[in-house]
């Protein structure tokens, strides 16, 4: 198994104020190349879960098990590998870029500061990153308020493919984009996932948006996970009433989506 979570408590603390446990025991395992949906309301633990796994967060409890190996046991130069092979592309494409860097100067950072290329060799693969996202060489000297907001969430992809992660974390990376973009960038992470045998955790608040991607599902509510199965289980044959009302919110935008991608 490429990543296992197990028993994963997240707790927030603020002087003056109760503790607040966003993530309660939550487990979910993913395997190599496989894809794994994460769907609930905002507030309900679904970034600070990811935020836990990509190291951001520490774990008030439970473990995050990669390729068997404990990431809270893991040296400093381990734990560096880790945050390599597990990379995560954020809800604010615009936002998460640097907005003083041009598309090239991203990229080249990336692979200079890891020293996965030198001399020529950034030139070349930053070339191949462009092709892999789909997006035009002419873009390379523009700064991300100059590019569209689908043309920036190809970027933080392609931030992420510099690194050659195994894991992609991708939260609500389309919900901020239009619905004709949506379904491009989503077309985008699913043919990443079956030509480089990524895996990838997929975080959304609609269904519809992870059903056509996913191998597996799960509903997440108040910091559990309430329902997980096969995509097609969750959809057709959801068992609880929070899954449920979660189907019945689908906005027709939402369907029509479902069936482009």
């Amino acid at each position: 198994m490429l990543l296992s979570v197990e028993n994963l408590r997240v707790v927030y603390r603020k002087k003056g104020q109760a503790p607040v446990e966003a993530v309660r025991g939550v487990s979910l395992s993913v395997a190599a190349g496989a894809s794994f949906g994460i769907v609930g309301e905002s507030g309900c633990g679904k970034s600070s879960l990811a935020r836990t796994v990509i190291g951001l967060q520490k774990p008030a409890g439970g473990r995050i098990i990669f390729e068997g190996a404990d990431t809270a046991r893991m040296t400093a130069a381990e734990f560096r590998r880790y945050r390599r092979s597990v990379q995560m592309v954020f809800q604010d494409a615009v936002g998460s870029l640097n907005p003083r860097m041009t598309v090239r100067q991203t990229l080249e950072e990336v692979l200079r500061v890891h020293r996965l290329a030198a001399g020529n060799g950034v030139k070349v693969r930053v070339g191949e990153l462009m092709d892999i996202v789909g997006l035009p060489h002419n873009l390379l000297d523009a700064y991300p308020r100059e590019i569209s907001g689908g043309q920036c969430q190809r970027v933080s992809i392609a931030r992420c493919l510099a690194l050659e992660p195994r894991l992609i974390i991708a939260d609500e990376p389309v919900s901020a984009l239009d619905v004709s973009v949506q379904a491009r960038i989503l077309n985008l992470l699913r043919s990443l996932q079956r030509d480089l045998n990524l895996a990838i955790i997929l975080i959304s608040h609609d269904l519809a948006v992870v059903r056509n991607i996913c191998d597996r599902v799960a509903v997440m509510s108040e910091g559990v996970f309430v329902e997980t199965g096969s995509a097609e289980e969750v959809i057709k044959t959801p068992r609880h009433p929070y899954t449920r009302a979660l189907l019945e919110a689908v906005p027709d935008v939402g369907r029509a989506l479902a069936g482009r991608v």
